[in-house]
């Protein structure tokens, strides 16, 4: 797929949203992992790596585009604009200290554009700058990721929910016991980190959270 809307239609079909990064692996691999997540069933990744080279990153996206590539999944690389396009990944995740939403759009205007956001300010500018979807986290206590706000709570995930008028991925120290209540308030991506990526047999995890997560959502 080449367009953002054929992009934007393929996260629209992916419930669950798993976040790789190599310090999260247990000990295996990146490529080992998401080659697990794909046999599981899931139709995107993130790519987060915080301390890599550039030229170690390219290379390991580069890897990593040809294994969601096969399986025809979406790639989405954190942070960095300039290897998403250079790797040819479908997207980048930028938070409030990256570059810009309405600037990266001038750069890549096919690719999705994900926005951290953590309150109802951050959420409406990041809808003003064109925002494919955006992120509203961390939900609960988390050690993946270090954010001054602290864990929001699903209250507070409840108020800001309707605000979204974009797709919208939850994430911040979720496991399967939570689904069904982030389901009820309307959470339709569940983005996870260490309850996929250090799971002994990763892609039987995969396949049991895309079912509770479908059976949450019919409920």
């Amino acid at each position: 797929m080449d367009s953002h809307a054929e992009r934007l239609a393929a996260f629209a079909a992916c419930p669950l949203y798993p976040v790789v990064s190599s310090e999260f692996c247990a000990g295996r691999s990146v490529p080992e992992v998401i080659s697990a997540i794909a046999a599981g069933g899931a139709k995107i990744v993130q790519l987060r790596e915080k301390h890599r080279s550039d030229a170690d990153l390219f290379a390991l996206a580069r890897e990593c585009r040809g294994i969601t590539a096969a399986a025809g999944m979406l790639l989405i690389i954190d942070d960095r604009l300039d290897i998403a396009l250079s790797c040819g990944a479908d997207g980048v995740h930028l938070g409030q200290e990256d570059l810009p939403v309405a600037e990266a759009r001038k750069l890549a205007p096919e690719l999705l554009l994900g926005s951290s956001t953590h309150n109802a300010a951050e959420i409406a500018a990041a809808q003003a700058a064109g925002t494919s979807y955006l992120n509203i986290g961390p939900i609960y206590p988390t050690q993946t990721k270090s954010v001054s706000c602290g864990a929001l709570g699903i209250d507070m995930l409840k108020e800001l929910s309707p605000m979204v008028q974009c797709p919208f991925s939850v994430m911040g120290g979720i496991k399967s016991r939570h689904i069904a209540e982030l389901c009820r308030c309307g959470a339709k991506h569940i983005a996870m980190v260490t309850e996929i990526t250090t799971a002994p047999d990763i892609a039987a995890k995969v396949r049991s959270l895309l079912t509770a997560i479908r059976a949450a959502s019919d409920d």
